[in-house]
């Protein structure tokens, strides 16, 4: 873990290149030593349908979420969801400078008992 999803509004796809902000938060989540860069997620679901604030189409949205397994102490969360946010946010500056963008990310532990897990990533990395 963990899973950082970014839920976006369609009328984004022409301002931000989604892929590369995927890109640039797995880095950083690879930069933190509570996240296990094996377990790292990041996956990027596009809103067709939504309204914001006035209805105006030039509004756009970028939700985050990251989950991640529980025990892990509030300050190393509080720090790992500000670094998340700040990387988003540099990433975003140029759009937040020139269009209307609501951006927002939220942090939540998943119950270890509630969630199983199985995989094997670990046992093909560094392959080609």
């Amino acid at each position: 873990m963990p899973h950082i999803t970014l839920e976006y509004s369609a009328n984004l796809q022409e301002r931000v290149d989604i892929q590369e902000l995927c890109e640039h938060l797995r880095e950083e989540a690879a930069t933190i030593v509570a996240f296990p860069m094996p377990g790292i997620r990041v996956r990027a679901l596009k809103a067709d349908y939504y309204s914001i604030a006035d209805g105006a189409s030039k509004h756009g949205f970028i939700d985050i979420s990251v989950r991640l397994r529980a025990g892990r102490p509030q300050e190393v969360k509080t720090d790992a969801a500000q670094r998340l946010f700040d990387a988003a946010k540099a990433f975003l500056e140029p759009v937040l400078a020139t269009s209307s963008l609501a951006l927002s990310l939220e942090m939540r532990d998943i119950d270890p008992d509630l969630s199983p897990k199985t995989g094997t990533i670990r046992d093909h990395l560094g392959e080609a």
